[in-house]
């Protein structure tokens, strides 16, 4: 445990001598975000350096690489659908710094790109000894096989969750701060899980599993903690797709390789609320014409209704602590 603890602030304090460094060249490089035309609220935003993703990226895999030991296959699949999703929001990024617009992968090449890395991950999950076909129910407090449906079922879920991320990240400091809360949960999350293995008589494989998960989740989570230091409002830095598609893929692979995909529902309750509401307004919009919502994803609508971008965050990261400690007391049960 405290093993853990020491990675995770060794993660912040990397992620946070790394961060200027990040800023600095992105200026040089004039990696600055172009703001959509209509976001008015955000046209003060424009220039504003991007790619900070790149600060929990790299913080967290230099200091997990050091502090994993033991059983880490699990783990490091993870950590590889991590960079992964961050190299293909990379490319993204890449391309609006180049093309000067809001406007980098066309959606089909985006969308793509995630469903091969979600396809190998569910194949990998299906076949795995330490997964297979076993998930958590927490509205039935049991665990089940689901066998081969395990696949189609881990496929949509990352789409989903890297999309929903990637959504969320649309004010100052609300995808870190969010997502910061969700990493810690799914990490107590993978320790209960270890703990409560090992007492079903387990193998200390799974045990190491479980606990090289966990120490991924926080030196993830250190890092972000970092970069919020410069993402809070007014935020000197973006994470872009970069940022935004590695957290929605690292949360989702911890979560689904400890059998807890379900309970990504309850962590991950801001990035379900914002592709909900995306959801709903472009069905309601092509049946009758007309919004539901003055702009969506939602916090966009709160912001057209003169709330300030730093009290939404503030809700948002609260609804996510009260959602998590929810999962996690659903995991006890």
């Amino acid at each position: 445990m405290i093993n853990l603890l020491i990675a995770f602030l060794l993660s912040f304090i990397v992620g946070v001598c790394l961060a200027p460094l990040v800023i600095k060249l992105a200026k040089k490089a004039r990696a600055g975000q172009t703001i959509l035309h209509y976001v008015e609220a955000h046209k003060q935003k424009d220039g504003t350096p991007t790619l900070g993703g790149l600060i929990f990226l790299i913080s967290a895999l230099v200091i997990f690489l050091i502090f994993m030991s033991g059983s880490n296959t699990l783990s490091v699949v993870a950590l590889v659908v991590f960079l992964a999703y961050g190299i293909l929001g990379f490319l993204d990024d890449f391309i609006k710094i180049r093309t000067h617009k809001n406007l980098g992968l066309k959606a089909y090449q985006k969308l793509i790109g995630q469903a091969g890395i979600a396809l190998l991950v569910a194949f990998f999950v299906y076949n795995s000894q330490f997964i297979g076909g076993n998930v958590f129910l927490p509205w039935g407090f049991e665990n089940v096989n689901i066998d081969w449906w395990i696949i189609p079922l881990v496929f949509v879920v990352f789409i989903a969750m890297t999309n929903s991320a990637n959504l969320t990240d649309g004010l100052d400091g609300l995808a870190g701060g969010t997502s910061f809360v969700s990493l810690i949960a799914v990490s107590v999350i993978c320790l209960l899980t270890a703990n409560s293995q090992m007492e079903m008589g387990a193998n200390l494989a799974y045990f190491e599993e479980m606990q090289n998960l966990a120490l991924l989740g926080l030196c993830v989570a250190g890092g972000v903690l970092a970069f919020l230091i410069f993402n809070s409002y007014p935020a000197k830095i973006f994470m872009g797709d970069t940022g935004s598609l590695a957290l929605g893929g690292v949360i989702c692979a911890i979560a689904t390789f400890c059998g807890q995909i379900f309970t990504l529902f309850f962590i991950c309750i801001t990035f379900v609320i914002s592709a909900v509401s995306v959801i709903i307004q472009v069905l309601h919009f092509k049946r009758t014409k007309k919004r539901i919502f003055l702009m969506a994803p939602l916090h966009h609508h709160f912001e057209k209704k003169g709330i300030h971008e730093s009290k939404i965050v503030a809700i948002y990261i609260v609804i996510t602590i009260i959602s998590s400690v929810t999962a996690v007391v659903l995991c006890l049960v």
